[in-house]
């Protein structure tokens, strides 16, 4: 017979481990329920449809791509970013997004504002080399020096970045029509709903057996 107080001390140890997060911690890292807390807020008129969308973008797809100093060139690590702003905008096809470049304190207002303005139209560039429509990314614009991360007047790679936003919808409205939102989100549900069910539905490899 196994002595209980071994098992004791095992669990007692465990659930010190445990104390400090919660319950459920190693499954869910704090997003799940996201995507549908924010589609109701936009449904029930908390928040705007541009505001909502532009929410889930920021929340799954990092916006933000950032560049050495005194270039608008794009590394590889800025580029594999970019190439997934790329697959999300994708999905939304009524959507039109907006690329904001920024600079460091480094260099003059006039010289930063051109290269803010350089770094937008690199990712832009590249997003359209990765499949999405130049006219969804009619707005660009350069912020230069004026909103910094990182107050410095030396260099930091931080500041020196640029932001894809949400701008609006390409029927030229600033909302979609009545119920376009919700069937704009429900197709995504669908599609989504449908890869899991090709990846649940696939055949088995066929077992063999040895013969005589």
């Amino acid at each position: 017979m196994v002595p209980a107080r071994p098992l004791l001390i095992f669990a007692a140890l465990t659930l010190a481990a445990c104390a400090d997060r919660p319950a459920g911690t190693e499954l869910d890292p704090g997003t799940y329920g996201n995507a549908t807390a924010n589609n109701f807020a936009v449904q029930s008129g908390r928040i705007g449809q541009v505001e909502g969308l532009n929410n889930r973008f920021s929340t799954e797809i990092d916006p933000v791509v950032t560049f050495p100093f005194d270039s608008a060139a794009l590394d590889a690590q800025a580029r594999a970013t970019i190439a997934r702003q790329a697959r999300w905008i994708r999905q939304f096809p009524e959507a039109r997004f907006q690329v904001f470049g920024h600079t460091d304190l480094v260099g003059s207002a006039a010289y930063n504002e051109a290269l803010g303005l350089r770094r937008a139209q690199a990712v832009l560039r590249e997003l359209v080399a990765n499949g999405v429509d130049a006219s969804r990314l009619s707005a660009l614009v350069s912020f230069g020096e004026r909103q910094p991360l990182i107050v410095t007047q030396g260099r930091e790679r931080a500041n020196r970045r640029t932001v894809t936003e949400v701008a609006g919808f390409t029927s030229g409205r600033g909302q979609l029509l009545n119920g376009k939102y919700a069937e704009v989100i429900f197709r995504e549900y669908v599609a989504s709903a449908a890869a899991g069910e090709q990846s649940l539905g696939a055949e088995p490899p066929a077992t063999t057996f040895p013969t005589d």
